[in-house]
């Protein structure tokens, strides 16, 4: 896939100054081309179509973006998951050589990738503060006072949201509030430290402002400002403070349409179908056939498709070894935190497209067949999944296939479209979940035991695998058999399923006084397991791990690279039938790849006001 597609259609009310405090040289050393124009916004309409503008920017792409739009979506496949372990790049291993280094933890400051992420992070930045900026000059009483309060808590959540998508990746990032202006010739801003205190406060002064409900869905409202609130706080290891304002959200938090945050099906979080429904604490909005030729779809994932299946293409992002092994359960149904890495889930590595295949009858947590594909196991609605044949070069990227990005074949007319006149089918409306309600539980459950309250952790655990071990929200379908060809020989383009039947051996049990048992650093590492098997493949795993560790001041000491030496190491034992050469030279860096490399493009235009990471 080396074409890149800059467009993104939305329909603002006005028109916006899209640069970024770094986004671009010619904002940097030329005055803005576009600009705020007040006689022209400086009405309540014009403030509603400079916010709809920061909105956009909320799925990480925007009209006029340098690089590709799988390089910058906040769904963050590449950073969160890939280069955590839950995903293998996928496809070629000359295709998206960027990415690959980033896989192989060989990425530089001029990887591309990062720079084109960083550009979109300060562009939404840049847009949130315009807001700030538009609406002083309102003078003709068209905004209340009440509406002048939430327009400002509205900016300044998606001037939080923003930075934190930069802060995850990077840490030591500039914080660019709205007195930061090319025309005060004051935008080179360092970056000296940890921004999260400033972070932390705008969304705190956003929930205060916000209302508990919003006209539209994707609008944030007081609850989801206060759930990214104790997120922030929790990169900056503040568990008491994020405790009390999770257990609030707990208590009392809705949706942005009204309805009590609660666990509904689990597959419900991934069916276009079925989004925004009461797990969604914040959702970033995408959709199709809305006229934008489906530039506003999920263009984050706009590559990871099976190849040959749902779409046709792309191939990226294919689940590893290590991920699907940790779904691995014992006789209670518990996860074997421990001992996952024994031995391989039965798949079908080097066996060839066609061939009669059967899954093993390993005890599994059913959140496994909603979280990968795999042979011989319904793929959605599309039919028993049959593996090789919808993998594009399955020596490099393994026998699995993302599953959680991908509509059902029933909807398809509906819930996808072509990106851009070119990717059939590869835009979706299958929005993003930036946050939801099993995030904040596990989060939750991570406070408890940091504060020693080990039973109340144990709780919150206990109610995200309660709704796992729910039968109802299993994948039915057991591959029993197969018909025979002409000649009377099984012919593996004829599965015989049993509908009645689970898909595969499947047990989730729940903690039953362990916790207090074990100790807190088992709690520890029974919550962080959790969240690999709850939330994978949706971006989160990098992030989690960098905060954990002890590097970036966490509680679980060199944690990030004990678990990515144990990923990389359960890859390449596997053999010979999976070649990856970047899994071959993939090395992690302590006290290094913890974080991203700055961009160098970014310390180029800064003028060396922005300083390296550490390592790089």
């Amino acid at each position: 896939m080396k074409k890149s597609f800059k467009l993104k259609v939305i329909i603002p009310a006005t028109l916006v100054l899209l640069g970024a405090t770094y986004s671009c040289k010619k904002y940097l050393d030329q005055a803005p081309i576009g600009a705020l124009i007040p006689e022209v916004l400086a009405t309540r309409a014009g403030v509603d179509g400079v916010l709809i503008g920061a909105y956009s920017v909320v799925d990480g792409v925007f009209d006029g973006q340098a690089g590709s739009p799988w390089e910058t979506g906040t769904d963050n496949w590449i950073y969160g998951s890939v280069v955590a372990g839950d995903a293998f790049k996928g496809s070629n291993p000359g295709d998206q050589p960027a990415a690959a280094n980033l896989e192989a933890f060989s990425a530089t400051g001029a990887n591309d990738y990062l720079n084109d992420k960083w550009r979109v992070c300060y562009a939404g930045v840049q847009r949130a503060n315009d807001v700030l900026r538009l609406l002083p000059q309102v003078k003709d009483g068209s905004v209340t006072a009440d509406q002048q309060k939430q327009y400002i808590a509205e900016a300044r959540f998606l001037r939080g949201f923003f930075h934190l998508e930069a802060a995850k990746l990077w840490k030591n990032v500039p914080y660019i509030d709205e007195t930061i202006t090319y025309g005060a010739n004051n935008y080179n801003v360092p970056n000296s430290g940890p921004i999260w205190d400033k972070i932390a406060a705008d969304f705190a002064a956003a929930a205060a402002d916000l209302p508990n409900t919003q006209p539209q869905v994707g609008r944030a409202n007081k609850w989801a400002a206060l759930a990214f609130e104790a997120k922030t706080l929790m990169f900056a290891h503040k568990y008491p403070d994020a405790y009390t304002i999770l257990k609030n959200v707990i208590a009392n938090g809705v949706t942005a349409s009204g309805a009590k945050y609660a666990l509904g099906k689990y597959a419900d979080n991934f069916n276009p179908s079925t989004k925004n429904g009461p797990e969604g604490v914040f959702v970033v909005q995408t959709s199709v056939h809305d006229g934008a030729n489906g530039l506003n779809g999920n263009a984050g994932s706009v590559l990871n498709f099976p190849s040959g299946g749902p779409a046709g293409c792309c191939g990226f992002f294919q689940p590893t070894f290590d991920f699907v092994n940790s779904f691995k359960v014992d006789a209670n149904g518990l996860p074997l935190i421990d001992s996952y890495q024994t031995g391989y889930i039965t798949n079908d590595q080097g066996v060839p497209a066609g061939t009669v295949f059967t899954p093993g009858n390993e005890l599994l947590d059913a959140r496994l067949d909603w979280s990968v594909g795999r042979r011989g196991i319904p793929y959605l609605d599309w039919g028993i999944c049959p593996g090789a044949a919808w993998a594009r070069d399955q020596p490099n990227g393994g026998p699995y296939l993302p599953i959680k990005n991908v509509y059902y074949k029933a909807a398809q007319s509906t819930t996808s479209d072509s990106y851009g006149g070119w990717a059939a089918n590869q835009a979706t409306s299958n929005s993003y979940n930036a946050i939801r309600y099993a995030d904040v539980l596990l989060w939750a459950a991570e406070c408890a035991v940091e504060t020693s309250d080990l039973p109340a952790a144990e709780g919150y655990v206990n109610q995200v695998r309660a709704r796992a071990a729910d039968q109802s929200g299993w994948v039915k379908g057991k591959l029993t058999g197969y018909g025979v060809d002409d000649k009377g020989n099984p012919d593996a383009t004829k599965p015989i399923v049993d509908n009645s039947q689970f898909a595969a051996n499947y047990k989730v049990g729940l903690y039953t006084g362990q916790f207090l048992a074990n100790g807190q650093a088992w709690a520890r590492k029974a919550v962080y397991f959790e969240r690999k098997l709850e939330l994978g493949m949706e971006g989160h795993r990098f992030f989690d791990l960098s905060r954990w560790d002890a590097v970036n001041g966490g509680p679980a000491g060199n944690i990030m690279t004990t678990e990515i030496e144990k990923f990389l190491k359960n890859t390449r034992d596997f053999g010979d039938k999976f070649t990856s050469a970047v899994m071959k030279v993939a090395k992690f860096g302590s006290n290094k790849n913890e974080l991203f490399p700055i961009p160098q493009t970014q310390i180029d235009l800064s003028k060396g006001t922005l300083k390296q990471n550490p390592g790089y």
